[in-house]
């Protein structure tokens, strides 16, 4: 079939076009914001994009098209669809239509949590083999992109969306995925662009709940009102999650910490031992996120061993509670959240966990509901638990009515007469000096937005100086030029651009490390520093993040192989020599060992 797509480089359609090209459909489609990343994604899918939107744009002669969220019934490129006799259709009907009717779908809802909790089913069912499909609202990082087609008789994991479906379909996204499993995790009055009360979010999500078919399973949130009154519209059978209530089916306890800001927590099932799982995601509320997708999956018929080895190894979800980078011994983070739920709950979970010291919390109120004044008193509670709050200018204010629009400066005075350090700075560039003259080594910033704010991480990283952050595609040619001037080859680098960390002096990368992880170990390699800057302790920087990172990731031990760096590795952090029979034999595999296996190299090795 022939798509076309208005609005593609939506981040739910782009991801939808990638799952259409996947299937074997031509697809093209168009927009008016053409930037990275989703044009280099799609450009890299070979999906072609047309910039701007024009009734040419349809010449091409598609049998269907999909319209987006942007469109109105107005747009340009809707007429033109409508005059050619050009069936339209919404990317959620697409997705019931071609992928959802004859699988079985498993529906990720609620109001929080819903991105993270369906990257994380999807992330364990690929790792357990079961090759599902997805579609997701976000990138899971161990998986590298958001959608995926999966196998006929495989589950399909979709996030399902309480906001609007089209122009011409004012239903909720997820009335369309015909869930057969489905997990809420709460429910709570948002979009308010969308729906005037609680009330109206509540019926939403009672019409869902009574989608599931008899023969379905309903996995409800114990902990959140909202989500268990939405339950009882359930005609399927409804099994609970909950960190507190002892009286849910599904229940986590024994919580205790382990390095790296990892928990590791039992679970009981009807009060039977169902089995003991370690995650990194930080705050009960993602524990709890971890327990409706164990739930979910045991009915799928996974074993406890099998989720417990996926839980391990997800490595979360872009743009949610995401490291950005350190910079002068600084953290930024990165997050989606925007209620005033979201936003307790993520800096209740960030508090000291990547240092001991402030936790900045820096806020761009740019979604329907945060620009408005609806929560103008709740912010100030839920921004209570940061040391110091930064509020930025409300994104599109014309957006809100005038007389209920948020009051940025109000919201920043009220934090102070409760005792806590608030000031409102409307532009990204009072921020990032700001945090660059107040922020010291072990303070956390985390950024909260929906949106890009203006770059605001980067600023702010940039303005620090020096600082360890994940790679991108365009720092390659840089990377591959500094590690051939130092004579470490990388035969296999740009399969692992997720696992490599380089340091930035403004548009200079003077150094990279990569952490790769197999199964419970990690592999360090590729540590480089440019010639003229040894000397300056940019190596144990770059050492340190990147042993962190396999901290984080839950690595037990760490291994690598040098020639002339024993001393530094052995004095800095610990490492002892060791024998080739201690690698985990995944680990073998690894280019660096048939690289090494030619050269006079040690092996050695640190445990977490």
């Amino acid at each position: 079939m022939k798509l076309h797509l208005i609005g593609i480089c939506g981040t739910g359609m782009g991801s939808v076009a990638g799952l259409l090209k996947e299937a074997g459909h031509e697809v093209r489609g168009s927009d008016e914001c053409v930037y990275p990343p989703m044009s280099t994604q799609l450009e890299a899918l070979g999906i072609p994009l047309l910039s701007g939107y024009r009734a040419e744009n349809l010449d091409w002669g598609p049998d269907q098209v999909v319209v987006g969220n942007v469109c109105r019934k107005d747009h340009v490129e809707v007429l033109a669809a409508q005059a050619r006799d050009l069936p339209l259709t919404s990317f959620p009907a697409i997705l019931e239509e071609l992928f959802l009717s004859a699988r079985h779908s498993l529906v990720v809802a609620g109001t929080h949590g819903k991105t993270t909790t369906s990257s994380l089913a999807a992330s364990v069912l690929v790792d357990a083999g079961r090759h599902p499909g997805f579609l997701i609202g976000g990138v899971p990082q161990g998986l590298g992109r958001s959608f995926q087609a999966g196998g006929a008789e495989a589950p399909f994991v979709v996030e399902g969306d309480e906001y609007d479906t089209a122009f011409f379909d004012k239903g909720s996204k997820f009335f369309h995925y015909r869930p057969r499993t489905a997990i809420i995790t709460s429910v709570e009055l948002d979009h308010i662009d969308i729906f005037a009360s609680f009330e109206e979010v509540k019926r939403a999500f009672q019409h869902f709940v009574a989608l599931i078919p008899r023969e379905g399973l309903l996995v409800v949130c114990a902990d959140d009102p909202g989500a268990m009154a939405c339950a009882v519209e359930a005609r399927c059978r409804v099994e609970r999650y909950s960190v507190t209530d002892r009286e849910a089916e599904w229940r986590a306890h024994a919580i205790k910490a382990r390095s790296g800001g990892r928990t590791v927590f039992a679970v009981e099932r009807r009060g039977v031992l169902f089995g003991e799982f370690e995650t990194g995601l930080p705050g009960p509320f993602n524990w709890a996120n971890a327990l409706g997708v164990i739930a979910a999956l045991a009915d799928q018929g996974l074993h406890a061993p099998e989720i417990a080895r996926g839980l391990h190894r997800f490595a979360g979800v872009r743009r949610r509670q995401e490291v950005r980078g350190v910079a002068q011994g600084v953290t930024v983070v990165d997050d989606f959240a925007h209620h005033p739920t979201a936003v307790a709950s993520t800096l209740s979970a960030l508090r000291g966990r990547h240092g001991g010291g402030k936790l900045f919390a820096v806020f761009e109120p740019r979604s329907a509901t945060s620009r408005r004044a609806l929560f103008q008193e709740e912010y100030a509670q839920a921004f209570g638990a940061g040391d110091e709050v930064i509020i930025g200018a409300v994104h599109a204010p014309e957006k809100a009515p005038p007389g209920d629009r948020l009051d940025p400066e109000k919201l920043a005075a009220d934090l102070r007469s409760r005792g806590h350090q608030a000031r409102s700075l409307p532009t990204v560039d009072q921020i990032a000096e700001h945090i660059a003259a107040q922020a010291a080594p072990g303070d956390t910033v985390v950024v909260m937005s929906c949106g890009s704010f203006g770059g605001v991480h980067d600023r702010i990283l940039d303005r620090l100086g020096l600082a360890v952050t994940p790679a991108r595609h365009p720092d390659l040619p840089q990377v591959k030029a500094l590690l051939d001037r130092v004579g470490l080859p990388y035969a296999d680098l740009d399969t692992h651009l997720e696992e490599l960390l380089v340091l930035r002096d403004g548009q200079a990368l003077p150094g990279c490390v990569a952490m790769e992880l197999w199964e419970e170990a990690g592999l360090l390699r590729s540590l480089a520093i440019v010639p003229e800057r040894r000397g300056e302790g940019l190596g144990w920087m770059l050492a340190d993040a990147a042993l962190s990172r396999a901290r984080q990731r839950g690595a037990r031990a760490v291994y690598l192989t040098t020639e002339h760096a024993t001393d530094f590795f052995a004095e800095k952090f610990g490492f002892a020599t060791c024998e080739r029979a201690a690698l985990p034999k995944s680990m073998l595999s690894s280019s660096q060992f048939k690289a090494a296996r030619a050269q006079a190299t040690t092996l050695m090795k640190l445990s977490l």
